[in-house]
């Protein structure tokens, strides 16, 4: 019996050792012969993976002009435990690079792996890339792969188009898509729509003899895989408009943005200085980029996005919006003015009096809007000054004032709109009035907006009450198909048939005997504008004006500001007014003016 059951587990433990063996028989069996993974494996030391970059997708205006494409490009990769008998002075006079320079490329190399290929010198232009190759099989370890660089054939739009650079350890992190060497956007469109304009990388397995010479691929390419070329993109962006108004705003600091009315389509986004898109392209990036960020210009700062500033008496127009909707005014509403001698708040000029809501417009009348905002705040329908105030603030936050919008922009400032808080703390809680925060009236004190704020509340009043978030990209093009983006309408607490009133006092800015920007009034076009002059305590008074044409069916609103340059007829005003012309006319009879924007340097001011 006891013979019987050891004579059992004999069997089970030889047809466990039969099975066993079955098991690793066919295991090698399909390393051997069915899985080449394996053998991809046991050949590395013969064998180079290439990345195939894809071209990203082109960027075109909204008339569908070229604003980037690409240009072929090459890195030299290096992989640390090939490189031998190396002759280091020669290596670096074929690639221009000094030995520090090879010493300093070689540790981060090897820092980052001894075994795989990383970047050692990047983006050799197309014209010295032929050179190169016909030298590169004396050197070891080393070899050459394809990429694409942007360019720029039209130096517009700079800090809209923005630019790629090479990914940092966090951009890896956060998307392991990327590699040491990849590159990415890294401003404007370029990041905003990274994932649209990167496309998808490719793989080359090449097989190379022991002089790095490639000798085919390998399997004939089996496991190769082809790279995906990004989506194009159309933006918003007029090339045409854009163009002049950089030529307007030349030798200028500050900026212009003109928006479409009835799509919240940027028509032109002009950031003054500026600089030439492709400084930021290639191997020169590195060398230009300190440059430009240390110039005392801030070339760099894009002023229309990020520059907040007071918006001054252009912002009027939302308090006579404000106090038609609360009824503490109406149409014909008067209040008296006693010129540059008024207190609490003195005007800019002597004008007759008194003014009646359109004429104050029209005039600019400081003490006019003074009291609509005394009115306002201390209207006994709320229980407190606070409360009378936290409602006046959410008629500004239904303009977008005070917050960013939910568009494309990659980079904006809100700007500011206080809160009661704000001077509950500074003057104590019930320890301020009307007269505490006066200077509110007339678009000064800690009110402050971006430029794309002041253009958004011009297209507004244009559209009579709505707006769409102003976007700079209008469509993707996918696999063929163009895709149109599109926004939510928007409209403001204030009721539509208030903006009427307000756009016929722009119209009275333009088109009347007195009005602030009557100098340019023209012919042809009937046009809504308000003038800005905003205190600046750092210098010159800055220039502002905010516009739009025509008066029926509007096609462009805007916004420009010159810094230092005084009052907002003065500078802004005119440039305003070429930009409408010749976004409607294209070619037109050049006005007086024109010659003198352009030959202005108020740079030294």
């Amino acid at each position: 019996m006891k013979d019987k059951f050891y004579e059992n587990r004999k069997i089970i433990l030889k047809g466990l050792v039969v099975a066993i063996s079955i098991l690793f028989i066919i295991r090698l069996f399909y390393v051997q012969l069915i899985d080449e993974r394996y053998v991809l494996s046991a050949n590395n030391n013969v064998l180079r993976y290439v990345t195939q970059y894809p071209a990203r997708g082109l960027v075109y205006d909204r008339n569908g002009k070229l604003l980037i494409y690409n240009e072929a490009a090459y890195d030299m990769m290096v992989i640390p435990r090939l490189v031998r008998d190396l002759d280091t002075l020669e290596f670096c006079s074929l690639l221009g690079i000094t030995p520090d320079d090879f010493i300093i490329k070689m540790e981060r190399a090897r820092k980052y792996s001894s075994h795989k290929a990383s970047v050692f010198e990047a983006q050799i232009p197309k014209d010295s890339y032929g050179y190169i190759e016909e030298k590169l099989y004396k050197f070891s370890g080393f070899y050459v792969q394809s990429r694409t660089l942007r360019k720029y054939p039209n130096l517009s739009a700079a800090h809209s188009l923005g630019y790629i650079g090479e990914v940092n350890p966090r951009e890896i992190e956060k998307d392991p898509y990327y590699k040491m060497g990849d590159y990415i956007g890294k401003s404007g469109i370029e990041k905003a729509y990274e994932t649209e304009l990167r496309g998808r990388k490719g793989l080359k397995i090449k097989m190379v003899d022991v002089f790095n010479r490639e000798k085919g691929s390998y399997l004939d390419g089996r496991y190769d895989t082809s790279a995906i070329a990004g989506n194009d993109l159309t933006m918003t962006i007029d090339l045409e408009l854009q163009e002049y108004g950089e030529l307007l705003m030349q030798n200028k600091r500050g900026s212009i943005v003109a928006i479409e009315p009835a799509t919240g389509e940027i028509l032109a986004l002009i950031s003054s200085p500026s600089y030439d898109p492709n400084l930021l392209v290639g191997r020169i990036r590195n060398q230009n980029y300190p440059i430009l960020e240390a110039d005392s210009l801030k070339p760099l700062f894009n002023r229309a996005l990020l520059a907040t500033y007071p918006p001054g008496s252009t912002f009027k127009l939302i308090g006579a919006l404000i106090g038609l909707q609360e009824n503490v005014i109406s149409v014909n509403t008067q209040y008296a003015c006693a010129g540059v001698n008024a207190v609490p708040i003195k005007c800019s000029h002597n004008h007759r009096s008194p003014l009646s809501l359109l004429e104050a417009i029209e005039q600019s009348c400081n003490p006019y809007f003074w009291n609509v905002f005394k009115a306002v705040i201390d209207n006994p329908h709320y229980s407190s000054t606070s409360s009378a105030f936290e409602k006046w603030r959410e008629y500004l936050l239904s303009f977008n004032l005070g917050k960013t919008f939910d568009s494309d922009l990659m980079i904006e400032k809100p700007g500011n709109v206080p809160a009661p808080e704000y001077y509950d703390k500074y003057f104590g809680k019930n320890r301020w009035r009307s007269m505490t925060i006066r200077s509110l009236s007339i678009g000064q004190g800690e009110l402050l907006v971006t430029p794309l704020q002041l253009a958004n509340v011009t297209a507004i009043i244009a559209n009579g009450g709505f707006y769409y978030d102003p976007h700079i990209v209008r469509a993707i093009k996918r696999k063929g198909i163009i895709e149109t983006l599109s926004y939510k309408k928007k409209e403001t607490l204030v009721a539509l048939r208030h903006f009427e009133t307000v756009a016929e006092g722009m119209s009275r800015v333009y088109n009347s005997e007195s009005g602030t920007a009557r100098w340019y009034a023209d012919t042809e076009i009937l046009m809504c504008g308000k003038t800005g002059t905003v205190e600046n305590p750092h210098g010159d008074n800055h220039s502002l004006f905010i516009a739009f044409a025509p008066r029926e069916n509007p096609k462009i609103a805007l916004a420009v500001v010159v810094e230092n340059a005084g009052f907002g007829s003065t500078y802004a005003a005119p440039i305003a007014t070429l930009m409408m012309k010749k976004f409607i006319q294209r070619e037109f009879e050049k006005p007086y003016y024109e010659a003198r924007i352009i030959e202005t340097n108020l740079l030294n001011k």
